[in-house]
């Protein structure tokens, strides 16, 4: 019997080739850059397999997204434009492609879990996604990666009771929209407070609605809030609320620019804590959701911590296998 490596890290170097148009654009190349030469060069990496991730089709980007923005996310990028919207949502000859690569690496993680080809999955793509809506683009995300991937599980393999975990500081209202009206869809957001911080949603009493109503929780943390409150956050809310709700599946939105040293946001997070982080999606991953548990990477842009935070996690992720 072939043993299988503790985590599945997907990625794509053609991920690179989305050009924000440098002039001090945060969400840059060198974001995957320092992220696998840090696990290339890493301890963790004889437990680790690098997988190359494919393209989303266009059914699957429809699961989420309506088909005039594919097309005018098309359109925008053939006509050589250099923006969407807006100019955080900088667009170049790639990034059509690439942002469907970035999509199809959940979809690929599921299916080598699905298949038994894989225990854990770590996608580490850009652009990132958690911010983007049904029809626009919105904070540096053209497509929602973790909503794309939800749908995709449920509709393929009847993992109808997915719960999503985002730790990014900042909310993710794509994420969100597409789920709030879901009765059998869980979203869970710990994030800097709306009130001091994109995209201004999240707020404690956004909670679902309709058949949704219930399934929501935003977990907002005020400016300079460190790794005590996040990890009181997780054990007396978080744990609780997926306890009673027990998933078939877990998807985590993992955003790194919590760190202290980020100045995308007022949080003070260590880079410790991500080690925390990744230990406790794992457990519960095994403990709620059989073992079936997909990150994909959100945001995370000061250069001289992302490689080290994301390592921290990883470790977090292999902990209970290594005993670290």
């Amino acid at each position: 019997m072939i043993s299988l490596p503790l985590l599945t890290v997907i990625t794509d170097f053609d991920c690179l080739k989305h050009d924000t148009g440098g002039g001090g654009h945060p969400e840059v190349p060198a974001r995957l850059e320092v992220i696998l030469k840090c696990l290339e060069e890493s301890p963790l990496l004889p437990h680790l397999k690098f997988v190359a991730s494919r393209l989303a089709r266009r059914a699957s980007l429809l699961l989420a997204h309506e088909e005039d923005w594919l097309f005018r996310f098309e359109e925008a990028v053939l006509f050589g434009k250099s923006h969407i919207d807006h100019l955080d949502n900088q667009i170049g000859y790639h990034t059509y492609q690439v942002a469907a690569l970035a999509a199809g690496a959940g979809l690929k993680g599921i299916d080598l879990l699905e298949a038994g080809d894989a225990r854990q999955i770590f996608c580490v793509i850009r652009p990132p996604g958690h911010h983007a809506e049904k029809g626009k683009p919105f904070g540096f995300c053209f497509y929602n990666n973790v909503l794309i991937a939800a749908r995709y599980w449920q509709e393929k393999y009847g993992r109808r009771r997915v719960a999503v975990i985002d730790f990014d500081a900042h909310h993710g209202n794509g994420i969100q929209a597409g789920l709030e009206r879901d009765p059998k869809s869980l979203y869970i957001s710990i994030h800097e407070h709306p009130s001091f911080s994109y995209p201004g949603t999240g707020f404690a009493e956004e909670i679902g609605t309709g058949l949704g109503k219930g399934t929501i929780l935003n977990l907002p943390l005020s400016p300079g809030a460190g790794d005590d409150q996040f990890l009181a956050v997780m054990r007396e809310r978080v744990e609780p609320f997926l306890e009673e709700w027990r998933p078939d599946c877990l998807l985590v939105a993992a955003g790194f620019d919590g760190h202290r040293a980020d100045d995308m946001s007022g949080l003070g997070y260590s880079t410790a804590l991500f080690y925390q982080i990744g230990k406790q999606v794992s457990s519960w991953g095994k403990r709620f959701a059989g073992g079936r548990v997909v990150s994909i990477l959100e945001g995370g842009y000061e250069l001289s911590v992302l490689g080290e935070s994301v390592e921290q996690y990883v470790a977090g992720l292999l902990a209970c296998e290594l005993d670290i």
